[in-house]
């Protein structure tokens, strides 16, 4: 019995087989006949004439006529051409509503009241610490021994600014290397200790074209003037001797920032 059921087995096998070399020798004629079909009836011809400007024409459905209303009604856009009868929709001059637009409605913008206002002089101070600094300097992104301006925080990529620095205290205690520091803010506490150390902070106003000078000096075929403070607030932040202003009467005998640009010069480095 065990004979018999595998000897049957294998003819159910061969038959299977054979009914798959069929089918699959059926679909090969198929595509080979739609591929002879499809060469017969997509064949390129040999143009009867050659091609000129005066003999161009548009494919046949590539131009669609205009849409002519108010032409009787047997052509079905007469009358009131497609517009029906009265509603917003239907008058002359109608197009999309303005944003915000709620039929007449008083729209949620006018509704509830507004307070405060957008300060257009705010700038986004970005905070440094002089661990950080302490950390660049052992890893040599910054030189010690020369001026770190705003350009070489840029350069060494240790803090990412758009209106400038604020100088802060954190991890005081690491800093053990005097340095001479030009940002646009610094706190009390940071002052101190660089102070200590035998070093210098000077805070210098940044516009944001001197800041871009700063920065990409490559940009410029001629490095701008920089700015002074333009409000009270700034002149009497930058004139104040106790937070290191540059504009200080202590401070601009002695140090002149090298940051700041008080003529315009030609940039030979220019990329332009």
């Amino acid at each position: 019995m065990a004979t018999l059921r595998f000897g049957s087995t294998i003819q159910l096998l061969q038959r299977q087989f054979a009914t798959q070399l069929n089918i699959g020798s059926i679909r090969t004629l198929r595509q080979s006949a739609f591929y002879a079909s499809a060469a017969a009836t997509f064949k390129v011809e040999r143009p009867s004439q050659f091609v000129s400007l005066n003999a161009l024409r548009d494919n046949r459905g590539a131009r669609k006529a205009k849409k002519r209303v108010g032409r009787g009604h047997g052509s079905g856009h007469g009358k009131t051409c497609g517009r029906g009868h009265k509603g917003q929709k239907a008058r002359s001059g109608n197009s999309k509503p303005r944003p915000g637009f709620e039929g007449g409605q008083t729209p949620l913008m006018r509704v509830f009241p507004k307070r405060g206002f957008k300060n257009p002089m705010k700038r986004e101070l970005q905070p440094l610490n002089l661990d950080k600094i302490q950390h660049w300097i052992n890893t040599g992104r910054l030189d010690p021994t020369k001026p770190i301006t705003l350009k070489e925080i840029y350069q060494s990529n240790i803090v990412k600014f758009k209106d400038g620095v604020s100088l802060l205290a954190r991890g005081a205690e690491h800093l053990t290397t005097p340095i001479t520091l030009e940002v646009t803010k610094a706190s009390a506490k940071a002052i101190r200790r660089i102070e200590e150390l035998g070093g210098r902070v000077v805070c210098v106003y940044h516009n944001k074209l001197a800041l871009r000078a700063l920065t990409k000096p490559e940009k410029f075929a001629v490095l701008p003037k920089s700015a002074m403070p333009m409000t009270a607030k700034l002149r009497k932040l930058y004139a104040d001797p106790e937070r290191r202003g540059f504009l200080a009467p202590g401070i601009k005998d002695k140090y002149q920032p090298v940051s700041f640009n008080f003529e315009r010069r030609p940039n030979p480095n220019a990329a332009i």
